[in-house]
């Protein structure tokens, strides 16, 4: 039987490093990693020395929210209790799942919407009339 669920970073050996929520099982004799929504951690400086993270979907063209990595293919792997980094990425989560289920609505109040010919009619009648 393998420990619960929990918090962690892996560094794999293609050197990406992952954030995410682990949990490990066995198969087969080999102890594998079962990840959910991992992410991927990026620190950005400003020009006035400020540092913030920049947070992104680690696989960007699935949607799946579940991998399975092998343990063969991670360099080391470093269980977090940062309660501050687990809330930043629970936060994360939440609102791509919020984006992902399109709950933020296209409206009216966000700016004028027309369809690609409509669009290219109006723009024309503005440059002619330039």
């Amino acid at each position: 039987m393998m420990e619960d669920d929990f918090y962690a970073t892996i560094k794999l050996k293609s050197g990406e490093e992952i954030f995410a929520k682990v949990s490990p099982t066995t198969e087969e004799e080999r102890i594998l990693l079962i990840i959910t929504n991992p992410i991927v951690m990026s620190e950005v400086k400003s020009r006035v020395g400020f540092v913030g993270y920049k947070l992104e979907s680690w696989l960007k063209t699935t949607n799946e929210d579940m991998f399975i990595i092998d343990m063969e293919n991670i360099i080391t792997i470093s269980e977090s209790s940062d309660i501050e980094m687990i809330m930043i990425y629970q936060s994360y989560i939440r609102q791509s799942n919020k984006e992902n289920n399109n709950e933020s609505k296209i409206s009216r109040r966000m700016g004028y919407l027309a369809n690609v010919n409509d669009a290219k009619e109006i723009l024309e009648k503005i440059y002619k009339s330039s």
